[in-house]
């Protein structure tokens, strides 16, 4: 059943009939791409003092201590000057300030251990103004760059104490060099670097890569960063219940007309509607939006529309919106082939967040 077939079998309970994001197409001026990088929604209120490590795995309270004094460390000015010239920019550059340490952590750990948490931590503690610390996924940076342009974005971002990239994709070789270039301008400002990341293909292993692997894609910056191991399970799935069954489209569709602030879509409407909106897009895409309702869930087509479907999905879970779906459940969402593939580690990412924003979703139904 679609949704809109769906939705006239039944009087609508809240005060307006549901969003649709299949209606929606955000357009995001540059400015707001810099503003919002900082950490999303549902870390804005954690910190070191929050995050719970594992007690059989000492190396998540290491990296707690670990990063909680790399934060104290950049307070004041910048640790490295660049060579800043002299006037109209002549004369011979300044030789930098010698570092007192590195300048770059990278988190070096499998899905759910926490590293987004951590990294977030690390923002919040480092002592500077928010619009002196930017915080954003590995995607969201290269959005900014197409935005503003290179030469913009290392003006922008040159000013700042700290940057904080989530989920460096190096799955993509041409966006993995222009990025570490941006980086390397970056260092040469003085910006500290703090950086968690995914798998390459063909080292899917425990589901993560070596820190050799991540220091080796960003070419000449290894000796800029400090891994950090962090072991563990998933923690949306430690002491937690199975995931809730899909649930009937007439239970899903009730349940987005009685929740203010809810969409309803049909599931494959919605991402053959992902196709026609720039992923940069998909945070405005959720704006205000209080819980996803989709009918209709089936295995996605292909690796293109999966792809867009990872971005959604981590859109959907920064934002703590949840997810309340009929049809199949989202551990099906994904083929086989795709599974073990080289983006095996975002599709279990995506299967992980929608798992727990299903949960979420699960008051929707019994509060009624």
């Amino acid at each position: 059943m679609s949704s809109s077939t769906a939705a006239s079998a039944l009087s609508p309970i809240a005060d307006a009939t549901p969003l649709s994001l299949c209606a929606r197409e955000p357009h995001v001026p540059a400015d707001r791409l810099v503003a919002e990088m900082v950490p999303p929604p549902r870390f804005d209120s954690v910190r070191f003092a929050t995050y719970l490590p594992d007690p059989d795995q000492p190396s998540q309270t290491e990296a707690v201590q670990v990063l909680d004094g790399f934060a104290a460390g950049l307070g004041g000015a910048h640790a490295i000057g660049t060579g800043r010239r002299g006037f109209f920019g002549f004369g011979k550059a300044k030789a930098p300030k010698a570092p007192a340490g590195p300048r770059g952590v990278y988190l070096d750990g499998g899905y759910g251990v926490g590293k987004t948490h951590l990294l977030a931590s690390l923002w919040h503690a480092t002592p500077a103004e928010p619009a002196l610390k930017a915080f954003g996924t590995f995607v969201e940076l290269t959005n900014l760059v197409g935005a503003l342009g290179f030469q913009q974005t290392v003006q922008t971002l040159s000013g700042h104490r700290l940057l904080c990239i989530d989920e460096f994709e190096l799955d993509d070789p041409g966006d993995t060099v222009l990025v570490s270039t941006l980086l390397g301008r970056l260092v040469d400002a003085g910006v500290a670097l703090a950086a968690t990341s995914n798998t390459l293909p063909g080292k899917l292993g425990e589901g993560r890569f070596a820190a050799a692997d991540f220091l080796r894609e960003i070419q000449g910056l290894s000796a800029h960063f400090r891994a950090l191991r962090i072991d563990g399970e998933d923690y949306r799935h430690r002491g937690l219940p199975e995931a809730p069954a899909p649930y009937s489209d007439e239970q899903v569709t009730k349940a987005a007309y009685a929740t203010a602030g809810a969409s309803l879509d049909d599931f494959p409407h919605l991402l053959d509607h992902l196709a026609k909106v720039h992923p940069s897009r998909y945070g405005a895409l959720t704006d205000d939006l209080k819980a996803v309702c989709l009918v209709g869930v089936r295995p996605v087509p292909d690796q293109s529309t999966a792809l867009r479907l990872v971005v959604l999905a981590d859109r959907l879970y920064d934002r703590e919106v949840p997810v309340l779906a009929s049809g199949l459940p989202f551990d099906k969402l994904f083929s086989e082939e795709m599974l073990k593939g080289g983006y095996r580690k975002k599709y279990f990412r995506a299967i992980s967040r929608l798992t727990a924003l299903a949960r979420d979703a699960k008051a929707l139904v019994t509060a009624e």
